[in-house]
């Protein structure tokens, strides 16, 4: 490098001088500069740097020129490297200013001769440009564009620079292919530069005759090509575009530029006539098929930089008054906008920039036109009106940003005009608003022009015109992609209210927040109190800090708001308050708001929780510091929320944490640098300095001893993610790879404080030990995290005996069959290879072929992998199913992939040139052997093995793999015949199963991973010789393989994803060679397709499709595609051929696979825009396809449509958004794809046409149905594109197909505008008979109620309809009434009637609704007992009738609250006829809320008084279920039930009780009956129970216990929890209250049952339990409040151990039942397990409950049980049980502790090495029996004398702890267990002074 040279030489210079030590200081940090590869070092390091040339500058100006020149010298060396970064280049610049004081001269001259080196010969030749050390053309642009010295150079020097640019961009342009697109881009950006920096110079050389030059004109045709599409990267062609515009600029008179861009836009229409540019003439660029892009390159570069004066200025070739931005580019944006669909981005750019550039022209084309330009009547005005709306919903990304700008330019230049001609009239804001409202709310497109229209028309008449405007934007709050559009109509509304306020009557804040209060205040308070996530947090983070920040006054409105005790208030009132807190600054909390606070914390809602946690944490002063209150609440907040299984909670978890160790961090930081004060406000600073530091080293104890493999996954990821926030903001590692969050400079200062106070040793033994067991778990996240956790903060190596032991551990684990294990064993050599040194890879005994290897420790690693890969492969080819349970072969393939591609040193190992030899032969032989690898495990599934294996092209048959590995357990075992079949797999069949697949599918990634990093383009341009050709066309051969032969889709997967890289590599590669590989591919594949085959290929295997995703994906998205396009022709070409005559139904036809192969590119997540441009045929081949003879062809051709849909209606929405809908309008659908609407316009006209009456079937009719049934209506008029649907559908609501005519009917929304729904559904009333004589058609009249059905379903708020509206619609239903009577003789027409009817209760005539409940009653009570209702033979679709009559009664009855309509509704509970029955059940179940109150407590009775009689008749199930869902669904609020209630089951609650039970407990009803049943009898037993219903309650408690056992399914667990909740706490609090004998032992079984349940795996299960214990923290003697908050899961447990501890302490039982859960494992089984080390089987038994956690559970009851044992010296009882456990369990304790002793004593302790840590069951074992330890020891001392008769117990009190003593600290030295300090240090008290 240049630039290491002079600084070498600068350095010996200086020596020399005598003034080396500022000067090597300088050079220092610059060598640091060149050699970092992180932007965040290089800025450090240029910083330092700049501060040095500030020092050194006094320095130079003493010295002559010659002493100064080879410092400014090396320095502007450096700034010639340094052309790639802008930032870089301008602090370079300005070190070389400060250096060059006093001595400008002397610069100039070093920068021009810098600078002419550039310009000798050539500036490029084709070999400069493949060099790596040749970087003239960034310094060419970075000198012109920064440099204002550079700029005086070329200014000088300007015809060889023009002459040099033409010579490089012609030698880019000629070559094929192109050396990188870089090179073209740069050659393009100097143009531009030079255009833009030196106008006046180039200015004579395009318009003066005599200063015309032949460079420059050159240059011009050159730059012509570029922007006609010969440099196919588009990001060029528009920067040439942008330098078109530039030179356009250097003309002299306007109207000359004008004329030269008049003649640009002319060029495409002039044949070959030459291009006359100023004084410069160029031929036409020369292509063959120009793509249209060149107009939107030519318009986009004029609207962003040429001069309004040119674009405005009259042009003389026109007969009218015109100028270019009117009469020239206008016209081409519109054009674009309509035709560039892939460029859309673009395009609607500039329609944007044009509509900018518009506004700053008016003045001069008000001048030049001399009239208004937007008249209301005018061309121009309708045209922007259309393109705008039509563009307003495009999904591409960015458009949308484009349309808001757009239509406040619009509204704007609107309003000048109307101003400067004094025009009052302004329909265009009424017109505009009218469109807005008539369009639904669920498209983003209507927000946009209105939020832009507020301004010119007010807020008053906005919110008057549009009333449901704040409910509309409720639920906008409720779907991502709505919300921010939403958000800012509410901002400008209230913007806008605030600016009227302040301009018509000035007033105070206040009166400003009532204005708010009364339109915005139930908007954001029912937002924020709603039950949704989504749309609580999106009012939080959108609206609520907005408005206080713009309206502070309006805090206390919504505090009064939020001030319940609810869940709901408590959620709202948080996030009020970090709303406040972020506004402000500042936040104090105080009494009560601290309680509600600490209640918040407690919470069982994850928000509320979260929300508290953040207000506590954050500050937006990073340096104010925690108060010991909220230090102590995080104490009580974080032990309990470490088992938090929610990814989400955890991350945000962490960030909060992250912010509050800032504030400790950055506020002791502040203490430190301040001068330390004297008297108390230094006791005062000490103490907050020990706080802070006391709080992170708790931190750091709880997280490392919640990482013990004994821990379920949930605890361990997030002790783990706060370990790595404590080491990310509490240490000084430099992060390079960090853009924000690296430790401040003086962060020693803290850790000497710190470590001083025996504190902060991150990195001590024990915290490596927890994370080298981290290693070895079971999920790849928590070994990713900490080995990045060791890689990134630990010491650089890990001391020998470590290492050593890991990797004997890691070979170990990559001969598991287990993929877990293997994979562990992969992690673990990994980083073993990042943390070892020289001297640790010689004691690993790494056979190394050459002794520079030993040096790259990435060589030696992957060499070693390479060997054990060959061994497992030989022994796979002796004995396979030996191979594959002992030594598979897919842990080394996973040890291979991470340690080449993941680690950064490995990567820099293959760039040194003395390894690449080394490297090239170790990729050649691992890709052969990859490959025969490939060939082996796929042929062996084949039964074929050997040269041939891999002759079969396609995938065989799960019978032929059954086979064939059948053959191979015969081979493996030895047996001569084959073992009886079986219907499961057998351990063998797994074992080859698993290792064929997982191997197969990590080849592909290891491949395809291994050639991304070698054929980086970041790379040296020598390192892609690593992988020759040979290697990679084998490489492609395995890839082949493995898709068209493999059947599992996880391997295809898998590869798919290595193969996809593999391709993107190869293809945007320079080397035409290496891209050929996938082109070939894909015409091997394409001709594979299209040929004869002997077996299926795309029913048979799945990754034939994906040969064809992969290849094409793989193109760069800023080029043409031109392999989609072939592909997709071809694919179309071969889907579209006729089918032959008869075909083997046992293959797949070319064209179904062709179709298959477009469903999967349809799908492919990376092609989705440029797949659009073939919607339109793809949706017309699977139309077609719909309608083949042949199954295939149909299966094929519906998947493909859907697939299709899905794209074209855009990204589905989340399921946690509220809304369902897509919010793509048939307007815009039709407008983004017009071909595509003409197609379907064509086959609902065929299918509605005359001929369709011949045959009824259209088999793609119902596809097309679909579509447009996802769609949303649109707000055009009767001549839009959509209303053309209008007439087909209203057609084929007389199908006589019910499903078509539902789908019409449905289809038939988006196509009717919400103005024009009145009208059309008054014409459809009319439609139907008056009479029955005039029936013509029973379809046609169902048709017609269907369609009216839907248009009146829309929500009231969409429709547009007020009841004034629809009362003529309602006249003439009325008028055909006769429809619903016995009269008309269908039952499915008298149901849609009816329907249609319920829509319009408030419409129709009091005489006509009795006359409605009449004919309902009449036939309703027509039904006798035992006989088929309606008439004496079935008729289809009665029940239908009879069940939409129930529920008209019901929402009748629900909506008038008669007490007439209610008795009716009750009595049909009485009904014989079950489908009646029925109707009400489901009626009252699927209503959430709105139900009134009087109905629902009718029907509660009711159902109460038959419960015994259908209890005792039970005859259906379903009906029970039912029946017990919809009483629990009416008193599912514990306030609804009543006395009245009470009493109706007075005399049969105790018979209801026990028949409730006795089918819980004697039949088998199914989970769902036995749910219902069981919460029902905790319903009634929660309601009655008194001292004769015992042995109820008992039995009630049996079932509960035997419910919430772990074996039991999730329903019956929930069942118990939800019981326990329902009546448990009513059972405890009793025995409590009453002190009755025989309910303790209940209420104990019950706590137990609850201690069991809020440990349960399932997250529903312990919130419904946490409710229980919720309820038993209320006052025991006071009734349960309402209201109740319910705790979170873990605050629930702890407080029935406080129950029990405080209540039930002197119970016999409860010591007892405490000891239950402390398992006690066989823990010399468990080390005798370890010692043997037995190979691992495939499976390992599964944990029933995988979320409990004994080891933590034991710490927890251990405080618990102690101060249980405290209460035995007075309590006989509890004295009686302490010395029975103890002599029983006392033995065995000293025992095992002995045991202990001995097996991890000093000599003893190697033998499992590093196993030890990641066993489970060891570390339960040993924390339960400390604890147990603990417990016997505390007993002894307790129980005094009494203990010393215990059998087998020789030791007392003193001798057992020290005994305990020293086995704890043998097992911490190893890892196994917590020091002592860490015990210590998590005792502290949690519970913090006044946050009760």
């Amino acid at each position: 490098m240049v630039a290491e040279r002079e600084a070498l030489a600068c350095a010996a210079f200086y020596e020399a001088l005598g003034a080396a030590e500022p000067v090597l200081a300088c050079l220092r940090c610059l060598r640091l500069f060149t050699g970092s590869s992180a932007k965040r070092c290089k800025d450090k390091y240029l910083e330092e740097a700049v501060v040095l040339a500030q020092a050194l500058s006094g320095v130079l100006q003493a010295l002559g020129e010659a002493e100064a020149q080879p410092l400014l010298r090396c320095v502007l060396a450096f700034q010639m490297e340094a052309t790639g970064s802008s930032s870089s280049f301008q602090k370079l610049e300005q070190i070389v200013a400060l250096l060059a004081v006093g001595k400008e001269a002397l610069l100039a001259r070093e920068v021009g001769t810098l600078l002419a080196t550039l310009a000798q010969g050539e500036v490029l030749s084709p070999e400069d440009l493949q060099s790596a050390d040749a970087v003239p053309l960034p310094t060419v642009c970075m000198f012109l564009e920064e440099s204002s010295l550079g700029r005086q150079h070329w200014r000088q020097n300007l015809s060889p620079l023009l002459e040099h640019l033409a010579t490089t961009l012609h030698w880019v342009l000629q070559s094929q292919p192109a050396p990188s697109s870089m090179w073209g881009y740069l050659a393009v950006k100097a143009c531009l530069q030079l255009f833009q920096a030196l106008p006046r110079d180039v200015a004579p050389l395009v318009w003066s005759t005599a200063g015309k030059s032949n460079a420059l004109q050159n240059l011009l045709g050159l730059l012509l090509e570029v922007v006609w599409g010969k440099a196919p990267n588009k990001d060029t062609r528009l920067l040439a575009g942008t330098a078109l515009s530039m030179l356009v600029n250097t003309a002299p008179q306007p109207e000359l530029g004008a004329s030269a861009v008049l003649a640009l836009f002319r060029l495409p229409d002039r044949g070959a006539g030459k291009l006359k540019f100023g004084e410069l003439v160029v031929e036409p660029p020369h292509l063959l098929e120009p793509d249209g892009l060149e107009k939107l390159v030519l318009t986009r570069g004029l609207l962003t930089c040429c001069k309004t004066d040119i674009l405005s200025c009259q042009l003389e070739s026109f007969t009218h008054q015109a100028c270019l931005l009117l009469d020239v580019i206008f016209p081409t944006v519109c054009v674009l906008t309509k035709e560039q669909k892939d460029c859309h981005y673009y395009c609607f750019q500039a329609c944007a920039l044009w509509l900018q550039r518009l506004q700053e022209s008016l003045p001069a084309i008000w001048r030049l036109m001399g009239t208004r330009i937007l008249a209301q009547d005018s061309k121009l005005l309708r045209q922007l009106n259309q393109l705008l709306w039509d563009n307003a919903e495009t999904p591409v990304e960015g458009v949308s940003e484009f349309t808001h700008s757009s239509f406040r330019l619009l509204l704007k230049i609107y309003q000048l005009e109307c101003q400067h001609f004094q025009d009052q009239e302004r329909p265009l804001y009424q017109e505009m608003l009218r469109r807005v409202i008539s369009m639904p709310w669920q498209i983003k497109g209507r927000y946009v022009p209105l939020c832009a229209i507020v301004p010119y028309v007010g807020s008053q008449q906005v919110l008057d015109t549009y009333p449901d405007l704040p409910e509309h934007l409720l639920s906008c709050l409720s779907t991502n992609h709505l919300c921010p559009a939403a958000a800012e109509v509410y901002k400008a509304l209230v913007q806008q209210q605030c600016a009227e306020r302040q301009t018509g009557q000035p007033g105070t804040e206040t009166a400003l927040a009532e204005r708010w209060a009364l339109c915005w205040l139930p908007l954001l308070s029912q937002a924020l109190c709603s039950p949704l996530p989504i749309v609580q947090n999106n009012a939080s983070n959108h609206l609520l800090v907005w408005t206080l920040r713009r309206l502070p006054a309006a805090e206390a409105p919504l505090a009064a708001q939020f001030s319940g005790r609810d869940t709901a208030s408590l959620r709202a009132w948080v996030s009020l308050l970090k709303a406040q807190q972020s506004v402000a600054g500042t936040l104090s909390l105080q009494g009560e708001a601290l309680g509600r606070l600490s209640c918040c914390l407690r919470a069982r809602e994850e928000g509320i929780r979260l929300a508290a946690l953040g207000l506590l944490c954050c500050n937006p002063s990073t340096n104010q510091p925690l108060s010991s209150t909220e230090l102590g609440l995080l104490k009580e907040f974080l032990p309990l929320n470490l088992n938090c299984d929610s990814s989400s909670f955890r991350q945000l978890l962490q960030a909060a944490v992250k912010k509050a160790l800032v504030r400790l961090r950055d506020s002791s930081l502040a203490q430190l640098r301040r001068k330390v004060p004297q008297g108390a406000e230094a006791s005062e600073v000490e103490q907050q300095l020990t706080q802070a530091v006391g709080f992170v080293e708790w931190l750091l104890q709880l997280s490392i001893t919640s990482l013990s493999p004994g821990s379920n996954y949930q605890r361990k990821k997030t002790a783990l993610l706060l370990v790595a926030a404590i080491l990310e903001t509490c240490t000084d590692t430099w992060s390079p790879e960090r853009k924000k969050g690296q430790p401040p400079r003086n962060m020693a200062t803290l850790l000497s404080y710190a470590r001083q106070r025996g504190c902060w040793d991150f990195f001590s033994q024990p915290n490596l030990l927890a994370l080298l067991g981290c290693l070895q778990d079971s999920t790849n996240e928590i070994r990713d995290l900490a080995s990045e956790l060791l890689v990134c903060y630990f010491p650089a190596t890990f001391p020998e005996p470590i290492a050593l032991a890991l990797f004997q551990l890691a070979q170990e684990a990559l001969g598991s069959p287990r993929v877990q294990e293997a994979e562990a064993g992969a992690v673990l050599l990994k980083t073993i290879l990042q943390k070892t040194d020289t001297s640790t890879m010689k004691s690993l005994a790494l056979k190394a072929e050459a002794a520079p290897m030993l040096s790259s420790r990435g060589l030696c690693f992957a060499q070693h992998l390479l060997r054990v890969l060959q061994a497992q492969y030989t022994a796979a080819c002796q004995d396979l199913l030996q191979a594959a349970a002992t030594a598979p072969i897919h842990g080394a393939i996973t040890a291979l992939r991470r340690c080449l591609l993941q680690v950064p040193e490995v990567a820099t190992s293959m760039q040194a040139a003395e390894l690449a030899q080394n490297w090239q032969e170790l990729f050649t032989h691992l890709v052969s052997t990859a490959r025969d690898i490939t060939s082996f495990l796929l042929g062996a599934l084949q039964s074929q093995r050997g040269p041939g294996a891999n002759e079969q092209a396609a995938a065989p048959s799960f019978a032929d793999m059954g086979n064939a590995i059948g053959s191979l357990i015969m081979l493996g075992k030895g047996q001569g015949q084959e073992e009886e079949d079986s219907v499961l797999l057998s351990e063998e069949h797994s074992l080859i199963l698993t290792c064929c697949w997982v191997s197969v599918k990590e080849i592909g990634l290891l491949l395809g991973g291994l050639t991304e990093l070698l054929l980086a383009p970041t790379l040296p341009a020598g390192s892609g010789s690593l992988l020759p050709l040979p290697t990679l066309q084998t490489a492609a051969r395995v890839f082949k393989e493995i898709l068209l032969r493999c059947r599992h889709w996880g391997a295809v997967e898998g590869c798919s994803v290595g193969f996809t890289k593999f391709c993107t590599a190869l293809l945007n590669h320079p080397d035409v060679e290496l891209q050929a590989i996938p082109q070939t591919m894909l015409e091997q594949g394409l001709e594979a397709l299209s040929g004869p085959r002997s077996s299926s290929i795309t029913r048979r295997a799945a990754g034939f499709p994906m040969l064809f995703l992969c290849i094409v994906s793989g193109e760069a998205p800023v080029q043409a595609r031109p392999l989609l396009t072939r592909c997709v022709q071809m694919l179309l070409a071969l889907a579209t051929m006729a089918l032959p005559q008869d075909w083997d139904q046992t293959l797949d036809l070319p064209q179904v696979c062709a179709i298959h192969v477009l469903q999967t590119l349809v799908r492919g997540a990376g092609l989705g825009a440029a797949l659009l441009r073939h919607a339109t045929p793809m949706v017309a081949l699977a139309l077609r396809g719909l309608s083949s003879p042949c199954w295939a062809m149909r299966n094929a051709a519906i998947q493909l449509f859907s697939a299709l849909a899905s794209r074209l209606l855009g990204q589905q929405r989340s399921r946690g958004e509220g809304c369902s809908a897509e919010a793509l309008s048939l307007q815009a659908f039709l407008g983004q794809n017009p071909e595509l609407g003409t197609v379907l316009l064509g086959e609902l006209g065929t299918a509605a046409g005359p001929a369709a009456g011949r045959s009824c079937l259209r088999p793609a009719l119902h596809a097309v149905l679909t579509l447009l049934a996802q769609m949303q209506p649109s707000a055009d008029g009767p001549s839009s594109p959509s209303a053309r649907f209008l007439e087909p559908l209203l057609v084929l609501a007389r199908s006589p197909i019910y499903a078509v005519r539902a789908m019409a009917a449905k289809a038939l929304v988006p196509v009717v505008p919400p103005p024009q729904r009145q009208e059309l559904l008054l014409q459809l009333a009319q439609q139907l008979p008056a009479t029955p004589g005039e029936v013509h058609s029973h379809n046609a009249i169902h048709g017609c109620l269907l369609q009216m059905r839907v248009l009146l379903a829309l929500a009231p708020s969409t429709t547009m309809l007020s009841t004034e509206a629809l009362h003529p619609v309602a006249l003439q239903l009325e008028a055909r009434g006769w429809l619903l009577t016995p009269a008309q003789r269908c039952p499915l027409i008298r149901a849609t009637f009816l329907q249609v009817l319920a829509l319009l209760p408030t419409c129709l005539s009091p005489g006509f609704a009795q006359s409605i409940r009449d004919t309902i009653s009449t036939e309703l009570g027509s039904l006798s007992p035992g006989e088929k209702p309606g008439c004496a033979e079935s008729q289809v679709g009665l029940s239908v009738l009879h069940q939409t009559m129930a529920c008209f009664m019901c929402s009748e009855a629900a909506r008038l609250a008669d007490c007439e309509q209610i008795s009716a509704v009750c009595s049909l509970l009485q009904q014989p006829n079950p489908d009646v029955q029925l109707a009400v059940l489901s009626w009252v179940i699927a209503r959430e809320g709105g139900t009134c109150k009087e109905l629902e407590k009718a029907l509660g009775l009711t159902l109460l008084e038959s419960l015994q009689s259908v209890l005792r008749e039970r005859k259906d199930k379903e009906f029970l279920r039912l029946y017990l869902e919809a009483l629990l669904h009416l008193y599912r609020d514990p306030t609804s039930w009543s006395q009245e209630a009470s009493q109706k089951l007075r005399g049969s609650s105790a018979v209801c009780l026990e028949m409730l039970l006795r089918v819980v407990e004697a039949e088998c009803p199914g989970p769902d009956l036995l749910f219902q049943a069981l919460c029902a009898a905790s319903l009634l037993l929660a309601h009655r129970f008194g001292d004769e219903d015992g042995t109820l309650v008992e039995r009630w408690c049996a079932v509960l216990e035997e419910c919430s056992r772990s074996a039991s399914s999730e329903v019956l667990r929930l069942a118990a929890a939800r019981s326990l909740q329902t009546a448990g706490a009513s059972v405890v609090r009793r025995s409590l209250r009453a002190a009755c004998p025989p309910l303790v032992p209940v209420a104990l079984r019950l706590i137990n049952v609850g201690i069991h349940l809020l440990q349960d795996e399932e997250r529903d299960v312990r919130h419904e339990a946490s409710g229980f214990a919720s309820l038993l923290q209320q006052d025991p003697g006071e009734p349960l409040q309402e209201g109740c908050i319910f705790v979170q899961d873990n605050v629930g447990l702890l407080s029935l151990l406080q129950l029990l501890l405080g209540e039930f302490g002197e119970h016999p039982q409860t010591f007892d039942l405490l000891l239950q859960h402390l398992p006690v494992l066989a823990l010399r089984g468990i080390v005798e397990e370890l010692e043997a080390n037995k190979p691992a089987s495939l499976y390992k038994e599964d944990e029933r409950n995988v979320f409990v956690e004994p080891a933590v559970l034991a710490q927890q009851l251990l405080p618990v049980l102690l101060q249980l044992l405290e209460k035995a010296s007075t309590s006989d009882p509890l004295h009686t049980s302490t010395l029975r456990w103890l002599e029983a369990a006392g033995p065995g304790i000293l025992s095992d502790l002995q045991y202990c002793k001995r097996c991890w004593s000093q000599e003893a302790a190697a033998r499992w090495g590093m196993k030890v840590l990641g066993c489970a069951k060891l570390h339960v074992a040993l924390a339960v029996l400390l604890v147990r330890a603990r417990l016997a020891a505390r007993a002894l001392q307790v129980l005094g004398e009494g203990a010393t008769a215990v059998p087998g117990l020789s030791c007392g009190t003193q001798e057992l702890e020290q005994e305990l003593a020293l086995v704890q600290g043998l097992l911490a030295q190893h890892g196994l267990a917590p020091a002592p300090s860490q015990v210590d240090a998590l005792r502290e008290p949690t519970s913090p002074s006044g946050a009760a």
